[in-house]
């Protein structure tokens, strides 16, 4: 039964989760720092339940769930948005995620992150952020736009256009800074 499958994959998001943190957050020293004192990470793992709710439509429980986890964990995941397994959200206080955005695993999401719309529309119109993406604290990422894979948004920038995989953009409105590809040519044509 695909709701049973869907609710046990639950605890593999999270366990992918948990791993990633210990990966990606060099103040934690073990898994079961993380479970016990982690609120961002309870922020995450409690948008892994109520989002699983929303999916099946039972509402009833998903929408005081994210009305309460939005108090508790100072962060405003929409049940709606997609969340792959294996992301981190670290100190996620102000962290907002629109309903329509997506983020790809292995992403390191910063405090007072938004990826929010630019305009109020039907479908699509929060971004879509590729894999192993670092969103720098108070980052602002905005509209329907592609952030690639492998990409750092330095902090307080804010996105307006789709960035390419592999570069990093900072900036009001963010520009490309560098591009890894060019920078490890450059260090392979210096030796």
């Amino acid at each position: 039964m695909q709701f049973v499958r869907d609710f046990l994959g639950i605890f593999s998001s999270i366990a992918q989760d948990l791993h990633m943190y210990l990966l990606k957050d060099s103040s934690v020293h073990s898994k079961l720092q993380i479970f016990l004192t982690s609120p961002s990470f309870h922020g995450l793992m409690a948008y892994r339940f109520y989002s699983f709710f929303n999916r099946y439509r039972f509402y009833i429980l998903s929408w005081p769930m994210y009305f309460w986890a939005r108090i508790i964990f100072s962060m405003d995941i929409h049940p709606s948005a997609e969340i792959q397994p294996g992301v981190v959200i670290d100190h996620g206080i102000g962290v907002v995620i629109g309903e329509t955005a997506s983020v790809g695993t292995g992403s390191l999401i910063y405090h007072g992150v938004t990826l929010g719309a630019k305009n109020n529309c039907l479908g699509k119109r929060h971004p879509q952020v590729g894999n192993n993406v670092v969103i720098g604290a108070g980052a602002k990422i905005l509209g329907y736009v592609f952030v690639g894979n492998d990409v750092k948004i330095g902090a307080n920038s804010v996105v307006l256009r789709d960035i390419p995989s592999m570069v990093t953009a900072a900036g009001i409105p963010a520009e490309i800074k560098k591009n890894k590809a060019v920078y490890y040519a450059q260090k392979e044509v210096e030796k």
